[in-house]
């Protein structure tokens, strides 16, 4: 959400006080209770509480009745800036173990206090001038939360809310909210039968189901064709490998939190995947490449996994293991330009495709500050920054500059796909990369007969099938476009009489490639009308005695649009072109 500057203070300001309010109201229902960090946040606040028993959604009407106190009260939320020593006896004496933890780890002699009443809070500001100015709010809801993240440490109960300035604002903020609910893609895909995740499998694990799987497939064969259109080979790699690949990778250095631990076999150790870049690289070192060869695109949609905390795991949006669509070019250096050129125009084509026209373009850089964190020589780093930033602006277009969002062997260009609510999802990455072809040596002879290094782009254009999927669901609110729903059209019969006559329409159907259903269970038409309704089927095809008299069809639309009389190749006809022209309105 945009944060405006209103009333002298900004969004920002305005949650982060709130959150102190809040916390101020905590501890005046359960004294015990010991405070952990209240920031504000991309839409609103938390705040994380360690307490005897968890908070529960009960006890947020009697923390929201005495914020209301509180602000009443009008107090005056004062700065101070104190000694360390003063600010550690203030927080012993008060028992705040987590405050204290916080000051072990700032250097500063010197450090800032924010006061209201009795509630005193460690903290940089800024803050509105006094608890009055706070009108419009509304807690959200619970979380449990480890502190700092770490599993090892204590769970923690984590409160979320929601502050404006105007009564407007937070009535328009909490109606966008029920919308997201309503889009939930986890609701919607329990509702639609698309997946599960079972604890027995384990936590992050997606089980496709037959209509997810086929939503899938559609994106997948898509996916291919575009692909081979543009010159890419499809090839496969191993779902493991050994531990001494990842080390030469640098994988094992600078991202072994986010990989499994390592198994042994026969006296050696594997790990499970968490890219696939290693495995391209070893095919390409099978043989000597000659200058005319190039550029090489590889693709493969390859399954990976990646050991991510299990607070943090959220659906399709957010799992352990996932497929990536993902592709690696090798390439000449002055080839390097027009392939990143050709990878932005293939990833908003395919962004595009589904129904997304908006989107924003990251460019990801190295935090100079923290150049340990990343592998190569400046130089290196700063020939792959300037390839990327001209080609965004041959491309036109608009881009932010990120430092410290980089991986560890390069920059990347990072485009996020913006949602029917407005929101932006991790998409597309293309990823300039010197440094695998210094490590692996990867080198091709040159038109002079001279070995040359060659260079290494990484690249996805959706990013992963499972958060792909559960943007277009979320997106669309589970109502897919017909050319990628995975049933097109449902045949209702009014009656067993036209069972036969229904069949046999099913058989046309499916002979033309439409993926079709028909249901001939004797139950009553509204019944299975309202049943297709919420699995949110395109088209319905009614058949009763006066459509097999006449032999034509009702034709009832998503929406509830009703039209009789409809010769069954006229509707062939219209569902081909929808597939055809990837036409996206239907699903909105």
């Amino acid at each position: 959400m945009e944060k405006k500057i209103q009333n002298k203070y900004s969004l920002d300001t305005l949650w982060h006080s709130t959150s102190h309010v809040m916390a101020q109201a905590v501890k005046r229902i359960f004294p015990g209770v010991k405070l952990g960090i209240g920031p504000s946040i991309k839409d609103g606040f938390y705040y994380d509480f360690e307490i005897d028993r968890a908070i529960l959604s009960q006890d947020l009407s009697r923390i929201d009745k005495e914020m209301k106190k509180i602000i009443k009260e009008n107090l005056p939320i004062e700065k101070e800036i104190v000694n360390k020593k003063e600010a550690e006896e203030l927080f012993k004496e008060r028992g705040e173990p987590y405050k204290l933890e916080l000051l072990a780890g700032i250097e500063d002699e010197e450090v800032t206090l924010y006061r209201q009443g009795e509630f005193v809070d460690l903290c940089r500001g800024p803050h509105i001038k006094r608890t009055g100015e706070i009108n419009f709010f509304r807690l959200l809801s619970l979380a449990g939360s480890y502190w700092r993240g770490e599993e090892k440490n204590p769970m923690l109960s984590r409160v979320y809310g929601i502050s404006f300035f105007q009564e407007e604002e937070l009535e328009k903020y909490l109606k966008r909210l029920e919308e997201v609910k309503k889009r939930d893609h986890r609701k919607l895909s329990k509702q639609l039968d698309l997946y599960s995740i079972s604890e027995e499998v384990g936590s992050g694990l997606i089980l496709w189901h037959p209509k997810g799987s086929k939503i899938r497939q559609i994106i997948e064969d898509f996916w291919k064709k575009e692909h081979e259109k543009r010159g890419y080979e499809y090839i496969y790699s191993p779902h493991i490998g050994k531990v001494g690949l990842w080390q030469k990778s640098g994988h094992w250095d600078f991202y072994r939190d986010m990989m499994f631990p390592p198994m042994k076999v026969n006296g050696d150790e594997y790990l499970v995947k968490p890219m696939s870049c290693p495995f391209h690289v070893q095919i390409y070192k099978r043989k000597i490449y000659s200058y005319r060869d190039l550029p090489l695109r590889w693709c493969e949609l390859g399954t990976v996994y990646r050991y991510e905390k299990k607070g943090v795991l959220h659906g399709l949006l957010r799992v352990r293991g996932f497929t990536q669509d993902d592709a690696h070019i090798f390439c000449s250096p002055d080839q390097l330009g027009q392939e990143v050129e050709n990878v932005l125009d293939l990833a908003i084509f395919m962004l595009s495709s589904f129904g997304f026209k908006k989107y924003d373009v990251d460019l990801s850089l190295r935090d100079p500050q923290d150049r340990a964190k990343y592998m190569g020589s400046d130089e290196i780093w700063q020939r792959a920054e300037n390839v990327l930033t001209e080609a965004l602006d041959r491309k036109k277009l608009k881009y932010k500059r990120i430092p410290g969002e980089a991986v560890f062997y390069g920059p990347k260009i990072d485009i996020k796909l913006i949602d029917a609510l407005g929101r932006g999802w991790q998409g597309p990455t293309i990823q300039v990369d010197f440094n695998f072809p210094e490590k692996f040596d990867l080198n091709y002879i040159d038109k002079y007969g001279k070995k040359q290094r060659v260079v290494m782009i990484h690249r996805t254009v959706l990013g992963t099938m499972e958060r792909f999927i559960g943007n277009l669901i979320e997106h669309y609110g589970g109502a897919l476009p017909v050319w990628i729903s995975p049933i097109q059209v449902k045949i209702l019969t009014v009656t067993e009489k036209e069972e036969h006559f229904a069949n046999g329409i099913y058989q046309q159907l499916v002979s033309e490639g439409i993926r079709a259903r028909v249901d001939v269970r004797n139950e009553m038409l509204g019944y299975k009308v309202r049943e297709t309704q919420l699995e949110k089927i395109p088209y319905m095809l009614i058949i009763g005695a006066k459509e097999v008299k006449e032999e034509l069809v009702t034709l009832r639309k998503r929406n509830g649009e009703n039209l009789k009389g409809i010769k069954l190749e006229d509707f062939i006809s219209t569902v081909k072109d929808e597939v055809k022209t990837r036409n996206n309105k239907d699903g909105g």
